[in-house]
């Protein structure tokens, strides 16, 4: 399971496959829905006039179209500390949208320690087989588990 550490790392790009009673309760209410949703949280360090040192952000970003590395819009900000998305002015999407209900439900959980009870009910988190922190890709079976790079691995702990 994915941890605090992997999303915060900087680069992190995962793909959430919801449950299938998930699935099945979207199908039921007849709304639409994909069988799976890939984000992106980058880690933006934003200096305020006169604010010193920089503020951290992290933004999070939803792929929207077929390219993998350029199609993400925009969905929220994470905060760091508790794992809630919250969605501000310039989110691409509404509050109600599938694709922000499932990231919001799925890093809360993960940032709670509950990601356990997400992977018990059936949902998967995987992230896309680079490093978090620097995005090269990862060959070591470990290194695929946790989502960063052995030397990575050691600045995130």
């Amino acid at each position: 399971m994915l941890t605090k550490n992997f999303f915060t790392a900087g680069k992190a790009i995962f793909t959430v496959e919801p449950s299938e009673a998930f699935v099945t309760a979207k199908a039921q209410l007849g709304e639409t829905f994909h069988p799976h949703y890939t984000y992106r949280v980058d880690r933006v360090e934003m200096e305020a006039k006169g604010q010193w040192p920089a503020k951290t952000c992290y933004f999070v970003k939803a792929l929207s179209g077929p390219d993998n590395t350029s199609d993400y819009v925009y969905l929220g900000m994470l905060d760091a500390e508790t794992g809630e998305v919250r969605l501000t002015q310039k989110s691409a999407f509404p509050a109600t949208a599938t694709r922000v209900l499932v990231v919001q439900r799925v890093l809360k959980a993960i940032f709670d320690g509950r990601g356990g009870q997400i992977a018990a009910a059936g949902w998967k988190v995987r992230h896309n087989g680079h490093c978090a922190r620097c995005a090269r890709v990862l060959t070591v079976p470990e290194s695929i588990e946790s989502g960063f790079g052995p030397e990575c691995a050691k600045l995130v702990a």
